[in-house]
């Protein structure tokens, strides 16, 4: 599939240099991390959040575990995972679990771990379990631009 078309729209409209990185299909983050021969901290990961004013994405390195304790204590205290259902219809040209780490082009706000937001290169997946998305932290930032800081995650 490579890039979802949403994605791919987006990255032309924001106009960010960035690089397709294909690796044999993997069912997870860190796998597909370990299969590119890239650091899972430098992979993000994307997590959607429902609350009562709607959805938002998380985003936060690949070797990481979410603490939605820490979602809620930063963010509001009715945070909580969206179902799979949720996720299939809001990323609907997507593959089903290829979350992009792109929320605004689907019309989400984002919060950002402070940890994926140190690195100098991320990668993201781009809508299929087979294909990356990869660029510098600067272009990843101006991905993110109202995105809101925080710490909640921390290492497998």
């Amino acid at each position: 599939m490579a890039i979802a078309p949403t994605v791919a729209k987006y990255l032309a409209a924001k106009n960010v240099k960035y690089d397709v990185l294909q690796h044999e299909r993997t069912p997870s983050s860190v796998r597909a991390a370990s299969a590119s021969r890239i650091p899972g901290d430098r992979l993000a990961k994307a997590v959607l959040l429902r609350d009562a004013h709607g959805y938002a994405l998380a985003l936060l390195p690949a070797s990481h575990h979410i603490r939605l304790s820490e979602l809620r204590r930063q963010f509001g205290d009715d945070v909580e995972f969206a179902s799979e259902r949720e996720i299939v219809e809001l990323f609907d040209d997507c593959v089903d679990g290829a979350v992009p780490a792109v929320g605004e082009c689907y019309g989400l706000d984002v919060v950002v771990d402070e940890d994926i937001n140190s690195q100098p290169e991320i990668y993201f997946e781009a809508g299929d379990h087979a294909t990356l998305v990869h660029m510098s932290r600067a272009d990843f930032s101006s991905l993110t631009p109202t995105a809101q800081l925080g710490h909640f995650s921390r290492p497998h």
